[in-house]
């Protein structure tokens, strides 16, 4: 993310949401001290990112809503639907996360409730932290509700590896634990909720491969929103040509099919310019063949060494004698979360997971 997208994601929370939310409040509570709750808020305000900002908000509610949490909760109740659907309204559940621990089921049925308006995913990690069984059977039972972001909450909040938040290390050492969620939703017809359990177990596969292998092998993969979420969860498996991933989206066995006139263009790049692949791919077989093509980039480091990095090409049914042309353009390009350093990068087409041809590029850095 580049600082200007960073910076306009955190105004999200600028000072005229601080001022809606304050006026909200004392509509519904007529005592709320709004020129307090503005002032805490203000304080410093441009130097935050947006999640201090957030907390900044749960910080300023803290120290204006009544002292007793259950009545602060009711008036964050009566304001959920008086805001704007989305980011900002994580602040409720943030304020349940950081006050609520000890009121634990009142909290975690506000939790259940606040994510209907945007999500509690967050907020719910610090009653998994807090109290791992109690909180998962809490969830256990969400994941069978009506509502489709209850049952989104019941997989998301429970992700080990959980982007922006704190990792819960006791589902990384044992994925089990959140099994009775997932096995709920293995072929939930929401796609905002396949998304989710897609996403956890793929967080699983980075510790537990096989575990993630075996519980879909017992999955009913002839249904449609069973096979979606296997699909999805395995991406990371599939790019890194695991054999057992690959037979589960049909895509198993070695490849009968010959490459031919791979070119890397051009030899010589610049940073800043685009390398192209290009390659003809024929059936060697009179069968038909699912096969998943990628292509493997070894990026020159500061050291001299080589990280590798696969990039999906393409996912393909080939007939029997059937031949294909693929061609692929890359920018290379500095980013934020890669530097690049000049020298010899070697290009590998994988088939099937499957070494099957090589090329490479040189780049030149300008002097780096």
């Amino acid at each position: 993310m580049t600082a200007t997208e960073n910076t306009a994601l955190k105004e999200i929370f600028d000072k005229a949401r601080f001022r809606s939310v304050a006026l909200e409040l004392a509509a519904i509570c007529p005592a709320f001290d709004a020129k307090r709750f503005l002032k805490i808020a203000f304080a410093g305000l441009d130097d935050l990112s947006l999640m201090q900002r957030l907390r900044r908000m749960t910080e300023a509610l803290h120290a204006t809503l009544p002292a007793d949490y259950r009545k602060a909760l009711k008036i964050l109740r009566a304001l959920a639907p008086r805001m704007d659907h989305g980011f900002a309204t994580l602040v409720l559940p943030d304020y349940v996360g950081q006050h609520g621990l000890d009121d634990f089921d009142w909290s975690m049925d506000a939790l259940k409730y606040f994510t209907g308006f945007g999500s509690s995913e967050f907020a719910v990690r610090e009653f998994l932290r807090a109290d791992l069984q109690r909180a998962l059977a809490i969830m256990e039972t969400w994941s069978r509700d009506d509502s489709e972001a209850v049952r989104r909450l019941a997989s998301e909040g429970s992700r080990p590896r959980l982007p922006w938040s704190f990792r819960l290390d006791a589902i990384l050492a044992d994925p089990a634990l959140a099994a009775p969620i997932l096995e709920n939703l293995r072929a939930d017809p929401s796609l905002y909720v396949r998304k989710s359990v897609a996403n956890h177990l793929n967080d699983v596969t980075k510790s537990h491969p096989d575990w993630v292998l075996d519980r879909l092998a017992a999955w009913p993969l002839d249904h449609p929103h069973s096979a979606w979420i296997a699909r999805h969860a395995l991406r990371s498996l599939i790019k890194a040509g695991n054999v057992r991933a690959l037979a589960v989206i049909g895509a198993g066995g070695i490849p009968e099919v010959k490459i031919s006139k791979f070119a890397v263009t051009p030899r010589q790049l610049a940073l800043g310019e685009r390398v192209t692949l290009s390659f003809d791919l024929a059936s060697k077989s009179a069968a038909s063949q699912r096969l998943v093509i990628d292509y493997k980039m070894h990026y020159v480091k500061k050291s001299g060494a080589t990280a590798a990095k696969v990039f999906k090409l393409k996912e393909l049914t080939l007939e029997g004698a059937q031949r294909v042309s693929i061609e692929r353009s890359q920018s290379i390009r500095d980013f934020t979360t890669r530097v690049h350093y000049p020298g010899r990068h070697e290009i590998e087409i994988l088939v099937n997971g499957l070494p099957m041809a090589h090329g490479f590029f040189e780049l030149d850095c300008g002097g780096k």
